[in-house]
């Protein structure tokens, strides 16, 4: 009996303390995250030109080590006006969330600032398929979070699908072209005539001696 009592004071004792996690799902009571914190990945949104940084290059999918992405690539229609530098622009992406493991190789080869490590990392869902997120998703995630730290990419000059304007009065460069085979130019050199060798047969001395 004096057991039971003891640990019903200590009960009591902490019954009214404040808590010291946060209530969730509410998103108002969830605690702050580190702006340093590495989430799942997301796509990066190049705001002056409207598209993705992505151009669908494979490098990320092809480095992946637990094979969580898939991604395609087609013709940019923005480079076909003149409105884009980017030639090609990524079609599809995909990523399984449940396979990947947060590993940060995407973010590391990526070579034209397209993805980052967000700071989303929920995976509460009902249906395991639930877990894949498309490119629409991957856009949305980016742009919270290029919102949420103000990011900007690490090498604008040369990731930027900013097209270049050209000067007025430039002159056009001229474009290299290859190199034509050492058969072809030596076919192509004049040729200097070459006296024949005066050579005798035995045959021939021998008509000689004849006449």
């Amino acid at each position: 009996m004096v057991g039971f009592l003891e640990g019903l004071a200590v009960t009591l004792k902490t019954a009214f303390r404040r808590p010291v996690t946060a209530q969730y799902p509410e998103p108002n009571k969830r605690l702050p995250i580190a702006l340093r914190y590495k989430g799942f990945p997301a796509l990066m949104w190049d705001g002056e030109v409207n598209e993705p940084y992505c151009t669908g290059c494979m490098v990320c999918v092809r480095a992946c080590p637990t094979q969580c992405m898939t991604a395609e690539m087609k013709d940019n229609p923005f480079f076909t006006d003149e409105k884009s530098r980017r030639r090609k622009i990524i079609d599809v992406f995909e990523i399984n969330l449940g396979r990947c493991i947060l590993c940060a190789i995407c973010v590391d080869v990526c070579n034209f600032d397209a993805i980052e490590m967000s700071h989303v990392h929920e995976l509460s869902k009902y249906q395991r398929n639930d877990n894949r997120v498309v490119l629409s998703q991957l856009l949305d995630m980016g742009k919270s979070y290029q919102s949420e730290i103000g990011w900007s990419p690490s090498q604008p000059e040369k990731n930027s699908g900013v097209p270049v304007k050209k000067e007025e009065g430039a002159k056009p460069t001229r474009q290299r072209t290859t190199k034509r085979p050492q058969a072809d130019s030596a076919a192509d050199a004049p040729s200097t005539p070459t006296t024949p060798a005066q050579t005798t047969t035995h045959g021939e001395s021998a008509i000689g001696d004849q006449a």
